[in-house]
């Protein structure tokens, strides 16, 4: 019974990491029909952000407590940024060119994890969080990391406020619109454009946050860490139905379990067949995923 407790509660982290990296390229996808292949080079930023602030290099941040608060906000922050200028300057010129623009969003995917490992080499980094995380809780007999529940916290406050944002904030109905009728929206005197930028920018803050708090689970960063989950996030994308938000969340609770469960009771390593096998598996009985909608 313990087993089964601790591995519910480590694939619900992990899903819940998932879900941080799904969601903003949900978003994207289902709002600016973009597939952002730069999406895992934003969580990248966001990890290396808040290990650079919890090293003790940002004034105010280090790796304890309110520092460490900083320190994810920092990093979120940080990838933010990124995000906004890979909208504008690389995305936003090439809406009308689709294939250019996924070969572009490749290119920056490969040259930031490049340029991050000759800035501080290939090594993973260590990441210190507070003492308040680094221990365990008993939970029906099985000793729980508690940075598990703070995964999980994290990933249902983004659910709700990015639903909260798309249906009941002004730039949500925005953005909704200009996505249905651009010219129309933009005839009645509003810039589309600042709305799509404004959908990058909370994408890639969720990136930037699944980053900073990935530190927390795996306890290190590294430059190819956004790359890999990157490929697990597609999974519950296209899982869950492209631009599903409702469909992510669930397929990240699934994948994240299914992983766990099967790493632990068959050859290690299976877990990632296991979710491909799953994912074939839905897409044959629901072509268009879970849900197959923004919702």
């Amino acid at each position: 019974m313990a087993t089964v407790v601790l591995l519910t509660c480590t694939g619900l982290g992990l899903g819940a990491l998932y879900f941080l990296i799904a969601s903003g390229l949900s978003l994207i996808f289902g709002l600016m029909d973009v597939l952002n292949f730069a999406h895992g080079a934003l969580l990248t930023i966001g990890a290396y952000g808040t290990w650079w602030a919890a090293s003790g290099h940002l004034p105010g941040a280090g790796p304890g407590g309110a520092g460490f608060v900083l320190a994810v906000f920092f990093g979120t922050a940080t990838g933010t940024v990124a995000a906004v200028l890979l909208e504008v300057a690389v995305i936003r010129p090439l809406y009308t060119r689709p294939r250019e623009q996924i070969l572009a969003t490749v290119g920056v995917g490969l040259a930031v994890p490049a340029l991050l490992s000759a800035l501080w080499g290939a090594d993973p980094r260590p990441l210190t969080g507070p003492k308040a995380l680094s221990g365990t809780f008993g939970l029906l007999g099985a000793q729980v990391p508690l940075n598990r529940p703070v995964l999980i916290a994290a990933a249902v406050l983004v659910l709700a406020a990015l639903k909260l944002f798309l249906g009941r904030t002004r730039h949500g109905l925005v953005v909704r619109a200009g996505v249905e009728d651009r010219a129309m929206v933009t005839a009645l005197g509003i810039d589309v454009r600042k709305a799509f930028t404004l959908v990058f920018a909370i994408g890639g803050a969720a990136a930037a946050l699944g980053g900073a708090l990935g530190g927390l689970y795996f306890g290190s960063v590294d430059p190819g860490q956004g790359t890999s989950l990157l490929i697990f996030a597609f999974v519950v994308v296209v899982t869950g139905g492209l631009g599903s938000l409702t469909g992510a969340a669930l397929a990240s609770v699934a994948v994240g379990l299914v992983q766990q469960f099967a790493n632990y009771y068959t050859t290690a390593g299976l877990g990632d067949v296991a979710v491909v096998v799953l994912l074939a598996a839905l897409l044959l009985i629901r072509p268009r995923g879970l849900t197959g909608r923004l919702a």
